[in-house]
């Protein structure tokens, strides 16, 4: 795209009026001296159907959208209405980002990307030798997909749906054969947490909606590492604790910025500065009403 062209994009969820993705883009662009323009598509109660997602993709293309951000309960769905995949979201069969090129709607996954990125830059030197993740859901799908790609020798699925965990452990262990995944119920999670080297959340609890702890605090210990992936707030109750334990600690608002610097970088080809990003992240975070 030239400097000169005004960008227009969008969040496609369910329930989303209070993202933080739209002034964050925004920010960010104001940076480089670009138009960006970023709207919410907020389908509210109603979780749109196949027919219901295409006819909101056939408005995109028509108005003119460069991109959207896809999340709950769409990155899977969207799929299907799509006309390519980049390899990622291929892989994990989950989509975040759809970029509109010449009409075509190619979907991309920065979830995976953008938890590695975070890891990588603020927790460079953390043992992945057992890590324990709570949650497989969406989200858990690509912190999971992304820890195998760092180079985790173990890891442990711990959720209440034993089914799903499973699903996600087998689809890992097709690509990662020399490796152990393993699905573990939530009454079993202390067993492998006595061994684990580190911890992420991917759960909804900590969140201001859902607080609390997915775990005991007990559990932590100082040579252990944990991660976040809730943002709002960016101190969760599990950041406290392990904080007060010892433990080095990597919360949400890494996973967010890094996912969203390179939905950015996708879309106008610019290169984004995360930690100017992160910055605004934990002023808005601070001053916005959850």
């Amino acid at each position: 795209m030239s400097e000169s062209h005004p960008y227009l994009v969008g969040l496609l969820g369910a329930g989303i009026q209070t993202s933080l993705t739209p002034p964050l883009h925004m920010a960010e662009a104001r940076q480089h001296g670009l138009t960006y323009i970023y709207r919410v598509i907020d389908t509210g109660q109603d979780h749109l159907d196949r027919d219901g997602l295409q006819r909101v993709l056939e408005a995109v293309r028509l108005l003119g959208f460069d991109g959207l951000n896809v999340t709950f309960p769409y990155k899977q769905r969207i799929i299907s209405v799509l006309d390519s995949l980049g390899p990622t979201a291929e892989r994990l069969g989950a989509v975040n980002t759809v970029l509109v090129d010449g009409g075509r709607l190619e979907g991309h996954n920065t979830d995976v990307t953008g938890f590695a990125a975070a890891v990588g830059n603020h927790l460079p030197d953390a043992s992945l030798r057992s890590v324990v993740q709570l949650g497989a859901g969406g989200a858990g799908s690509a912190v999971a997909d992304a820890l195998m790609g760092l180079g985790a020798t173990e890891l442990h699925l711990v959720e209440r749906d034993v089914e799903r965990a499973e699903t996600l452990a087998a689809s890992l262990k097709t690509r990662y054969a020399d490796r152990t995944v393993t699905a573990v119920p939530a009454s079993a999670a202390a067993d492998v947490l006595r061994h684990a080297t580190g911890v992420v959340n991917c759960t909804p609890t900590g969140m201001a909606h859902h607080p609390g702890m997915p775990l005991e605090p007990g559990v932590l210990r100082p040579d252990m590492w944990v991660a976040d992936i809730v943002y709002r707030p960016l101190e969760t109750e599990l950041m406290r604790a392990a904080v007060e334990r010892g433990c080095r600690v990597l919360h949400g608002g890494f996973m967010a910025v890094y996912q969203a610097a390179q939905t950015f970088e996708l879309i106008t080809g610019r290169t984004p500065d995360p930690e100017r990003m992160l910055a605004h992240l934990e002023r808005l975070t601070a001053t916005v009403p959850r």
